[in-house]
């Protein structure tokens, strides 16, 4: 009855009327997005109703009535069939300013029609194929990219940016062409970046470095899922960007990475908003070529070195590994780099850890990203194994017992996920530069024997990469307990089906297999 009643009141009422009776049914059904069956056709009518009516002189708050309607009624892709045709896109281009002309966005009325027609397109495109093949022919994404520049420094049309980036992405996850377009036609890095900069209020302090306010308030909830949207658009925009080609390019992820090391060290409104913020963050860092990476750590400034030698005189001496890193005016501080960004990373880790779910959605993108960093930076891959495998000093238990970030990392080794498990051990070895030894006196045996045996490294060794020499000394209490760690062997069968130790039964075999090689 509701769509009969809408129905009748679209075809032969005055915009008045129109706007009452549409206000109506929004409100009852705001929150409704499965539909009966049998009202399936005075659905389709009402929508082509809706769309004869927007194309007339009517006031603009009739017209946010039609589009709010319009917007549920899209929720259902049974019915977008036949009202999704050429002409009723260009509509609703042209009510959300998705238009060739140059005109600028001051018309603050115009706002809420605007933002009700990006919405419209949003469960459109997302519903209908022939949408998304119009989109195509139309052009969607350079006229999306167009009103992104009219509105990039406005914060007051914070929705207009919001619905507009959303609608972008989009239109880049169903089409892989458009991702194309936006990065090398329409230059979408840099425009979507800017959108990011704004949306943090970012000042540069030097090329790749921004002011960070420690005691700053949070970003606003508009701010946040604008930031968000962007965040998720650019995603689709460098999902292939693995490699970089030319200098500018490395520039352009260059600012990228500044600009998500900003964001790591901010917050949002609430705790939730702000995993989601960081979550994004990470996903697209993940994107950004390894050797750009170096941006999310920084030399101190000269006051922040004085400091730090300062706080490393104040600690006693035997602290040796601890003088490595220090704690500065709420800034992890490692050999001279603030490494503020890659504890927030760190931190995020170990929250996705304890959450026990989820692990292959919400782990394996930052344990991945922190594998890397280790493997291509150093002083990265440094402070990381001062947090994750600081000097060995509980030798008691065993290594996945206990509530360290290490005894969670060794638990994950023998999770029953394999991609799970894989990039958990990975890390750990990265982190061991790659030393089987260094390896299983963090982890023992038993849990590393999985990457071990996929590496042909059960009988020791080290795996491909080179790394720095520099030390990795072992406490007292390990050097204690070493010997007895004699009490534990991999063995393996010998040819005549006696155990040996693993080693000496692998030389055995390779005997047999270069004998038999020369042999027809």
């Amino acid at each position: 009855m509701d769509e009969e009643r809408a129905l009748y009141i679209v075809r032969a009422g005055e915009a008045g009327a129109i706007e009452r009776v549409l206000r109506d049914y929004s409100d009852k059904h705001r929150a409704t997005f499965k539909f009966e069956s049998t009202d399936e056709d005075k659905r389709k009518k009402l929508c082509e109703g809706i769309f004869k009516v927007l194309v007339k002189d009517v006031p603009t708050t009739c017209q946010v009535s039609c589009l709010e309607v319009l917007r549920i009624l899209s929720r259902d892709k049974k019915i977008l069939v036949p009202v999704t045709t050429k002409e009723n896109m260009q509509i609703l281009l042209r009510l959300a300013k998705l238009t060739e002309s140059d005109d600028s966005l001051e018309k603050v009325s115009e706002f809420p029609v605007i933002v009700e027609s990006l919405k419209c397109l949003c469960n459109i495109v997302f519903n209908s194929q022939m949408a998304q093949q119009l989109s195509l022919e139309l052009n969607l994404a350079a006229k999306l990219c167009n009103l992104l520049r009219k509105c990039k420094d406005r914060k007051f049309i914070n929705d207009i940016k919001c619905f507009d980036l959303r609608l972008l992405f989009l239109l880049s996850l169903l089409h892989t062409d458009i991702r194309s377009q936006l990065r090398y036609e329409l230059q979408g890095l840099p425009l979507l970046t800017q959108i990011l900069e704004s949306a943090f209020s970012i000042k540069w302090t030097d090329e790749y470095e921004s002011a960070i306010d420690h005691n700053g308030p949070p970003l606003s909830p508009q701010e946040t899922d604008c930031a968000i949207e962007a965040l998720k658009a650019l995603f689709n925009v460098t999902v292939d960007s693995w490699k970089v080609h030319k200098e500018s390019d490395s520039h352009q992820f260059r600012v990228m990475a500044a600009v998500l090391r900003h964001c790591l060290l901010i917050v949002g409104p609430t705790e939730d908003k702000t995993e989601e913020l960081h979550s994004n963050a990470v996903n697209l860092l993940s994107n950004v070529p390894v050797s750009c990476l170096d941006v999310l750590i920084c030399p101190l400034t000269h006051e922040e070195t004085a400091q730090e030698a300062t706080t490393l005189d104040e600690l006693p001496s035997d602290k040796t590994a601890e003088k490595e890193t220090v704690l500065k005016n709420n800034t992890m501080v490692y050999n001279g780099m603030n490494m503020e960004a890659i504890q927030v990373l760190l931190n995020f880790m170990e929250k996705r850890i304890d959450k026990g779910s989820s692990y292959r959605e919400g782990l394996t993108p930052v344990l991945s990203l922190l594998t890397e960093c280790s493997r291509a930076h150093r002083n990265i891959r440094k402070f990381l194994k001062d947090q994750v495998l600081p000097p060995l000093r509980d030798v008691t238990n065993r290594p996945e017992v206990g509530s360290t970030v290490r005894n969670k990392l060794v638990r994950l080794m023998t999770h029953v996920d394999l991609g799970v498990k894989q990039i958990a051990a990975e890390f750990l070895f990265v982190l061991c530069k790659e030393r089987v030894d260094s390896l299983l006196k963090y982890t023992g045996y038993g849990n590393a024997a999985g990457l071990l045996a996929a590496r042909g490294l059960l009988a020791g060794g080290r795996g491909d990469n080179w790394y720095s020499e520099d030390e990795d000394t072992d406490t007292e209490e390990y050097k204690n307990a070493k010997p007895k760690e004699e009490l534990l062997k991999p063995m393996g069968l010998k040819p005549d089906g006696t155990i040996t130790p693993l080693e000496e039964a692998l030389n055995q075999y390779s005997v047999i297999e270069e004998t038999s090689s020369d042999t027809d």
